[in-house]
């Protein structure tokens, strides 16, 4: 392989070029003037070229050293601008995310997540996908989504950082006997219906968990495939249904056919977070991203 010169030595030269004195060139590359003049004879040794004419006062270019200093440049330049957009990349948090979350919890904290997420960087890109927390999970192990926002994810081959927790709140039809009241306790639901979305949903394990401490029933002959969906159902009083507390805070706010109680008595709470490759080489951007989301959480009374 033909002698490459390093960078530094590029850097001897060019600054021995622009200073024409070994001295004043060493001080400039912080070096001693020694170790400045060993590292360009052996650039000049090994390229089989004399690049400086030495006189006892002075330091001059030859020609096919002027050549060389201005290809030299011209390779510091590159590196410098290569390092640029290198550090411009980091500070973006890598420049393009690739964000998983759920529909039962994105839409409900994006809307402030994002806007101070783009304020502090705004030269990142992030692309969401709305998913079911299950497939999000599979897609960020695989390496199809470089991360999840979202519910606590199972899959232990990822890393898991808590941002929140979100509080569970049972909605019930405006006219069931217990829609007057502010909060009901587990053992006073025992023989109601409770509707669940489908499988790969955290709220349907909630669901279960529910129903086998309060002797109600989940209804297995449907699954909802959305909190919309299931809201709808309970509106129409084909049974009871949990929600969590981002969605509730949103979607109820002016509800009149479906009331929302607090469970006495079960403090059950959905934890949400932010989930990624605990191998991938953007660890360090994803913490960044769960600090973030952190912050946002506290600003909506779920951190």
């Amino acid at each position: 392989m033909p002698f490459r010169p390093s960078l530094r030595q590029l850097e001897y030269v060019v600054a021995l070029a622009e200073c024409g004195h070994f001295g004043k060139a060493a001080k400039q590359c912080h070096v001693s003037q020694p170790t400045l003049s060993v590292q360009v004879g052996i650039v000049e040794e090994n390229l089989g070229v004399q690049l400086f004419e030495r006189t006892s006062t002075t330091v001059l270019l030859t020609p096919v050293g002027e050549r060389f200093v201005h290809g030299a440049r011209v390779a510091l330049a590159a590196v410098g601008d290569l390092l640029e957009t290198v550090a411009k990349h980091s500070a973006a948090l890598g420049g393009v995310i690739r964000l998983g979350t759920p529909p039962t919890f994105g839409p409900y904290f994006l809307p402030r997540f994002l806007p101070s997420l783009h304020k502090q960087y705004p030269d990142l890109k992030i692309y969401i996908v709305e998913d079911r927390p299950a497939a999000i999970e599979t897609a960020v192990a695989e390496g199809t989504l470089d991360c999840g926002l979202g519910p606590l994810f199972g899959e232990r081959s990822l890393m898991f950082v808590p941002i929140g927790r979100e509080r569970l709140l049972l909605g019930v039809p405006a006219n069931h006997r217990l829609a007057k009241r502010r909060a009901v306790s587990v053992q006073e639901l025992k023989g109601e219906r409770l509707l669940a979305l489908g499988s790969g949903h955290q709220l349907l394990e909630s669901v279960q968990r529910l129903a086998k401490a309060s002797g109600a029933t989940v209804i297995d002959d449907y699954a909802g495939t959305s909190l919309d969906a299931i809201r709808q159902m309970v509106s129409i009083g084909m049974g009871c249904s949990l929600f969590p507390e981002l969605y509730a805070q949103a979607e109820f706010r002016n509800a009149e056919d479906v009331h929302l109680l607090e469970l006495e008595g079960w403090s059950e709470t959905r934890q949400v977070g932010v989930c990624f490759r605990s191998t991938s080489g953007r660890v360090a951007h994803f913490q960044e991203l769960a600090r973030r989301a952190t912050d946002a959480a506290l600003e909506l009374g779920i951190g």
